[in-house]
């Protein structure tokens, strides 16, 4: 039981984690900060696969089926459960802002390439490269 007891709260502390986490996730996604985004990725990924772990430990317990009736148990089951569909949610919403934030930048870098392939470069009549605007800011007619 009490080995049980112990897995359920390190489960419960990892499921807080993994919310605060995702927490941090969205404030780094909504100021564009990529590495912090991806350290909290690869820190997102190392909690999922201990909350996955620590499940299948909970799931294989000798005691789980007995203990199921116990409030107590049942109630941090009900509390991970929860957390965690919490975080689901927010995960999928960070996915949703992640992907907006990626098409906006998509569409400013192509502006931005569109922008630099109407600049050119021509060699005057002395050899020396020189950089051309071909935006229409020279023309007098």
């Amino acid at each position: 039981m009490a080995a049980l007891d112990s897995l359920l709260e390190f489960q419960l502390k990892n499921a807080n984690d993994l919310s605060a986490l995702l927490e941090k996730e969205k404030v780094a996604i909504a100021t564009r900060i990529a590495k912090d985004i991806e350290n909290l990725a690869n820190k997102k990924l190392e909690l999922i696969s201990q909350l996955n772990t620590t499940d299948q430990r909970i799931g294989s317990h000798p005691d789980i089926s007995e203990q199921k009736d116990n409030a107590d148990i049942s109630s941090k089951i009900d509390q991970i459960r929860s957390i965690i569909h919490d975080c689901q949610q927010a995960n999928l919403v960070n996915g949703e802002a992640l992907k907006r934030a990626q098409l906006s930048f998509n569409k400013l870098n192509n502006l931005m390439q569109q922008s630099q392939g109407k600049i050119g470069m021509t060699y005057d009549s002395g050899g020396q490269a020189q950089t051309i605007s071909t935006l229409g800011t020279n023309i007098k007619a």
